[in-house]
């Protein structure tokens, strides 16, 4: 039964994913749809998290906008996300980086890696 689902989990994954880590900033560009039409919306903030794997893995992007924390989550290979553009590389310590929640400003910030 396990073969099974991995059999058809692998159908479903995409081919080409960016990769990025947790502490990128990225910008997620992603479908939306209103009414008949469909758009595609930009989404950049910073990677808080990566969970699980395979067909079920998702991710978190926190972002600020007008002075209020925004999260979204993502399944990484859901038809729903466009691309993932990776904008600056972010040196972490952590797999999740629930702390930035509670920071405001350049505390909030996480540093670059320099290359």
């Amino acid at each position: 039964m396990n073969e099974i689902i991995k059999n058809i989990e692998a159908t479903q994954l995409k081919s080409e994913v960016a990769e990025f880590h947790v502490g990128d900033t990225v910008k997620v560009y992603a479908k939306v749809k209103e009414g008949t039409r469909e758009r595609i919306q930009v989404f950049e903030g910073t990677v808080l998290k990566r969970q699980n794997g395979g067909a079920r893995e998702t991710f978190t992007v926190r972002k600020t906008s007008n002075g209020v924390g925004v999260e979204k989550t993502w399944p990484l290979h859901s038809p729903n996300v466009e691309k993932i553009e990776v904008i600056r590389r972010g040196k972490v310590r952590r797999a999740k980086l629930t702390y930035l929640r509670q920071r405001v400003g350049k505390k909030a910030k996480v540093k670059e890696i320099v290359k």
